[in-house]
């Protein structure tokens, strides 16, 4: 127990298994899985489409509960915890990052950014400057009263980072948060994501992208409902990723 307690685990899934319907029709999504991510760490998940990379993420983010197994969340057992609990810490203790950036198209960006701070309860003049801070973390400085209507698919990312980052969460869930930017926008949000985790930020990041994965410090790869390689180092993987194509 006393080694449990001494690591600096932020996410620990015991045997988590997954299952949709039952009997024939049943499917399993995922099968009985283990994964461990300690703090500071940056992964990327990958697999085929269907392997459990979503399912995961839902269930990493208290979005989904598992059909079994214990999942931790720094070393709190949330799988049974109940809706207002679950929802307590998607506010205060993870931050979301998608693919599409669910923007609302009548709020300013400091407004967006704004948003999960008045959920939580922040004082007005707190959640302002707290917005205004994450806004200059992303570069966004000079366009915090823009919609998101005026501004690039690539800023409007920034501003999705910020409304993430913006109440300190202890992990960042990213899925696929480059599918809809071209590359050079891409290699300017993942500095972004870089310089976040350099910052000490835990970060575990969906994606299908080779290169976008090679950025992480280690890559974890699920096939058919179960981790195949668990820790894949960046500079091996072009060899594995080669061999899974």
């Amino acid at each position: 127990m006393s080694a449990f307690k001494s690591t600096p685990e932020i996410i620990r899934l015991e045997r988590i298994s997954k299952h949709y319907g039952q009997g024939e029709l049943g499917v399993v999504a995922l099968d009985e899985i283990d994964l461990l991510v300690t703090q500071g760490e940056y992964c990327a998940i990958m697999g085929a489409s269907g392997s459990g990379k979503s399912t995961t993420m839902q269930i990493l983010g208290c979005l989904d509960r598992p059909s079994g197994g214990r999942y931790y969340l720094q070393r709190e057992a949330v799988d049974s915890l109940g809706d207002d609990d679950l929802a307590y810490i998607r506010n205060r203790k993870l931050g979301f990052v998608f693919q599409q950036f669910h923007l609302l198209s009548q709020l300013s960006a400091l407004e967006n950014v704004m948003l999960p701070m008045t959920y939580a309860g922040l004082p007005p003049k707190e959640r302002e400057e707290r917005a205004a801070y994450a806004l200059n973390q992303v570069g966004l400085a000079q366009r915090m009263s823009n919609r998101p209507n005026q501004l690039s698919g690539g800023q409007q990312q920034r501003v999705a980072i910020a409304r993430a980052i913006v109440n300190q969460p202890i992990l960042l869930l990213a899925d696929e948060p480059t599918g809809a930017l071209d590359s050079r926008t891409s290699q300017e949000i993942m500095n972004i994501f870089q310089g976040l985790n350099e910052g000490g930020m835990t970060i575990v990041m969906v994606t299908h992208d080779f290169e976008t994965a090679r950025l992480c410090q280690r890559i974890i790869w699920f096939q058919d409902g179960k981790i195949t390689k668990g820790a894949i180092a960046p500079e091996q993987f072009r060899e594995f990723s080669l061999a899974e194509v």
